[in-house]
């Protein structure tokens, strides 16, 4: 691990301390005491009085900081420096990092505006409905967050990212020994 990296995991382990601290709180109420609506973010120790903590909205945002953070791992390994033909250095960016890069931004993004429905829809409808696109912080009344729309967020963005960082590795062309070598282990007898 190597400064920048223990960088990146205390950052996490910070963003992981404060998320269980401040949880996403759903409250019950009065009227319809059966239908949770997302109340906002609430000190662990100070719940509201019909509040409880939304367990799966926890759970996406923890599993977001730890990928970021093996996103964050892999664009930060040490990198043996490479020349080009001029003999000046490459970019240490490369269309891989990029992939990344994005893939971290579309999932705190995604966060950060989450899909919404009304309450009123969620009573009358037997599947989730979907509203729009809410700023997390900016309290809408009556709006909780589609869960199912929330996962299956997540998993298209993290598979198109893992193909993206697949699709842009770098590839090597053999040297001359590899060629030598493969050309031995393929003779005609």
């Amino acid at each position: 691990m190597n400064r920048n990296q223990g960088i990146a995991l205390a950052v996490a382990l910070v963003n992981l301390v404060l998320i269980g601290l401040f949880p996403p709180v759903d409250q019950f109420s009065v009227a319809a005491s059966s239908l949770p609506v997302f109340s906002g973010f609430y000190f662990l120790a100070n719940l509201p009085p019909l509040g409880t903590i939304n367990a799966n909205f926890l759970a996406i945002e923890v599993m977001v900081v730890l990928v970021n953070l093996a996103i964050a791992w892999l664009l930060l390994r040490d990198k043996p420096e490479t020349a080009n033909a001029g003999g000046a250095k490459r970019s240490s960016l490369t269309l891989q990092s990029a992939a990344l890069i994005f893939t971290g931004a579309n999932l705190l993004l995604m966060l950060l505006f989450p899909p919404m429905e009304s309450v009123f829809a969620v009573t009358k409808a037997a599947i989730p409905t979907f509203e729009g696109f809410y700023f997390v912080f900016a309290k809408k009344p009556a709006h909780v967050i589609v869960e199912t729309l929330l996962y299956i967020e997540i998993t298209f963005i993290l598979i198109n990212g893992a193909l993206l960082w697949l699709i842009f590795r770098e590839r090597k062309p053999p040297s001359a020994d590899e060629i030598r070598a493969a050309m031995r282990e393929f003779k005609p007898r």
